[in-house]
């Protein structure tokens, strides 16, 4: 497993929902000069959308090479050759990422932008309407969908470059002036000693070199716990590595707080529902978030490490997904997230042991069965890793 790389002297900004996020991304599109790079698991079929497309179209009219990668299952097969079209007319470079499982079931989760190696995004924001369900642009949501990302400038903007350019080369071709600016950088040394603010890291998730790293990241961080660790997830199935993790830390004294989504898959909920108990019992303080869908994937621990980016707390994400977070190692920055958290809990409903001391027996084993399920499936799907 590689090590995360972490580089000083970095701005991160964090972004509240699509409100903050979308204008950022269409200021840089706007100001792009030479190149953009573009990944993103949803890119949907509305208003937000059409504005993305547009300003990358703005771009790429401009001169500026723009590429751009999206999921064919996040997108929809549909969507995904209507996608082509445009941008083809708009001159912007597309690929779909792994249709019809051709390389196998791993899909492009990852929520990534750099343009001109200069400013970088990140985080679990899909192209997709702040207002509209994920599944289905006809449903509203009653309120906007409660998410994160980052606007990055630095020297971890080169890192995440180098990712998406490598990545971009799996799936196509560069030219050839593009591969040697992407060889050169990837020869530099982008990790740095430093101790100056702001620290952070890209930690990805692959089936390469990386398969273990995002969760890695969440285990080291909780382990090093000493006061609170709040944890913030639609996707709630860990693996046991994960559900010890958040279990010792709580018996060692550490104020553990899981703001979990709710509602929008019965299926997860019930999953979800099923590691209640035992993490109840140890300690760990537990909410779920009804308000509207949660679909950030963020942490802080002890108000100075965090975390912002697209894996969720699940096998899926954790092993077998294509991931990426970013781990920001900075006072100002964590308290800010945390704000955000504190005012999500506070929103949200609290669960008790008593709730589920009370739950009928017909809903006990559809909890048993739900887990049952879920458990084997990913242990098939990920020959037995997703147990860790």
């Amino acid at each position: 497993m590689r090590q995360v790389s972490f580089t000083d002297q970095n701005a991160i900004q964090l972004l509240h929902c699509g409100a903050e996020y979308f204008p950022a991304l269409i200021e840089a599109f706007d100001a792009a000069q030479n190149e953009i790079y573009f990944e993103t698991y949803i890119f949907a079929e509305d208003d937000t959308a059409e504005r993305i497309k547009a300003a990358l179209g703005r771009a790429a009219a401009r001169g500026v090479i723009v590429n751009v990668i999206t999921d064919w299952v996040g997108t929809g097969n549909t969507q995904a050759n209507a996608l082509q079209r445009d941008f083809e007319a708009l001159g912007v470079a597309h690929y779909s990422f792994n249709p019809w499982f051709r390389r196998g079931i791993a899909r492009m989760h990852r929520k990534l932008c750099v343009v001109d190696r200069v400013v970088a995004f990140l985080g679990g924001l899909n192209i997709v309407d702040d207002m509209h369900d994920d599944d289905d642009a006809h449903i509203s949501l009653p309120a906007p969908r409660w998410d994160f990302g980052v606007r990055i400038h630095g020297p971890l903007v080169a890192t995440i470059h180098w990712e998406m350019a490598v990545h971009w080369a799996q799936l196509g071709s560069l030219s050839w002036r593009t591969r040697w600016a992407t060889f050169k950088e990837q020869r530099r040394e982008h990790g740095s000693h430093g101790r100056e603010p702001m620290i952070a890291g890209l930690v990805i998730r692959d089936n390469l070199r990386n398969r273990r790293t995002i969760q890695h990241a969440y285990l080291h961080a909780l382990g090093s716990a000493r006061h609170s660790a709040m944890l913030a997830n639609p996707y709630f199935a860990p693996g046991r590595k994960m559900r010890n993790g958040l279990i010792q830390a709580a018996q060692r004294g550490v104020q553990v707080t899981l703001l979990l989504g709710a509602g929008q898959y019965r299926f997860q909920d019930v999953i979800a529902r099923s590691f209640y108990p035992g993490l109840l019992k140890a300690g760990v303080r537990i909410v779920e978030y009804r308000k509207t869908q949660l679909h950030g994937k963020v942490a802080v621990v002890d108000d100075s490490w965090a975390t912002v980016g697209s894996s969720n707390v699940d096998g899926f994400s954790l092993f077998v997904n294509q991931e990426a977070n970013v781990v920001v190692i900075d006072a100002t920055f964590a308290c800010n997230l945390r704000r955000h958290i504190e005012q999500g809990v506070a929103e949200g409903v609290p669960m008790s042991m008593a709730d589920f001391d009370s739950i009928p027996r017909y809903k006990r084993i559809a909890y048993r069965v739900a887990y049952f399920i879920y458990k084997n499936l990913m242990r098939v799907i990920t020959w037995g890793k997703s147990a860790e």
